[in-house]
């Protein structure tokens, strides 16, 4: 048993996440999709992890299963623990806007009936948690008439700014921020995520899911590569100092990609879930596939990190 306290331990710890959509095609026939599979990623006290991938690859569908908020339609099982026992929807249920915190991505989540102070602090009204949002409006440059408005008379930047705030009221242990930053300007962008990086040096684990990579490097420790569902990679923020440290066909494309590497692009698309190869799911679009990328891919500890391809070295 992890102690509660245990620091060098993850907070959070998920292996073999499977999500799966049931859909009805061509009348009542019945179609299970795996969206999500062997999905696995972990995050300590103190420790900020990007979780970076494509659309499609599953970043967000593992934000709302963790948090119990996934469609109606979507079924998951995972070997999921949080601070070191198992976490169940129950025991999500009992966590969720308490220890653990979501920023959502769409900006649907706020309540277009409610003021925005009211949904900030959720109905407190203490001296320290209105001091704490003064606060957070200062840094975001929110004028403090924003508080008695209501979402639809905000621009979209001002109300992403709002989803930041809900979690940064918070005292949390767990933060995962989904997509925390469109339609902010580079500056605003990067003072979001340096809000969730003083959240980890306080302590809390944070789980940043951004398409962001260049960004997502400032401020996380490490960072967690998704593809078609699937975790391909898992590394360190230094490892991306130069293309040699990494291990995966697929996050060393995503490193030429960088602006500042070139910004070359490789051919291909991601295989839609239909249509996923046998193995490697990055195989179609490999310039090193080999016969023994047909197999499956074990997700094992490489020079420091983790990586799921059979040729890495």
């Amino acid at each position: 048993m992890v102690k509660y306290n245990d620091k060098n331990a993850p907070l959070l710890k998920i292996n073999n996440m499977t999500v799966t959509f049931t859909q009805y095609d061509r009348g009542l026939k019945k179609t299970e999709l795996p969206v999500i599979r062997d999905l696995a990623v972990e995050v300590r006290p103190g420790e900020t992890v990007a979780v970076i991938g494509s659309s499609g690859s599953g970043k967000s569908l593992l934000a709302h299963a963790v948090m119990g908020v996934l469609p109606y339609n979507a079924e998951m099982k995972a070997d999921m623990t949080y601070d070191g026992e198992l976490l169940d929807k129950k025991r999500i249920e009992m966590l969720r806007g308490n220890e653990m915190v979501m920023v959502p991505q769409s900006l649907s989540f706020l309540n277009p009936l409610m003021k925005i102070g009211q949904q900030i602090k959720k109905g407190r009204n203490d001296n320290e948690t209105n001091k704490r949002l003064n606060n957070i409006f200062e840094q975001f440059e929110l004028d403090k008439k924003v508080m008695n408005m209501y979402p639809f008379e905000l621009s979209g930047g001002m109300n992403r700014r709002v989803l930041v705030s809900t979690a940064l009221i918070e005292h949390p242990r767990l933060v995962i921020a989904d997509e925390p930053t469109p339609g902010l300007d580079p500056a605003m962008a990067k003072r979001a995520m340096s809000h969730f990086r003083d959240m980890a040096n306080n302590g809390a684990a944070v789980l940043v899911i951004t398409h962001d990579l260049e960004l997502a490097l400032e401020t996380a420790d490490r960072v967690s590569v998704f593809y078609s569902g699937t975790t391909i990679e898992d590394a360190s923020v230094k490892d991306f100092e130069k293309e040699e440290y990494l291990r995966h066909p697929y996050t060393k494309a995503l490193w030429h990609a960088m602006p500042r590497n070139g910004f070359k692009f490789i051919s291909g698309n991601q295989s839609y879930v239909k249509n996923l190869p046998k193995g490697c799911v990055f195989s179609p679009r490999c310039p090193f596939k080999t016969k023994e990328c047909e197999l499956t891919q074990e997700y094992r500890s490489l020079r420091g990190g983790k990586v799921r391809c059979v040729n890495a070295k």
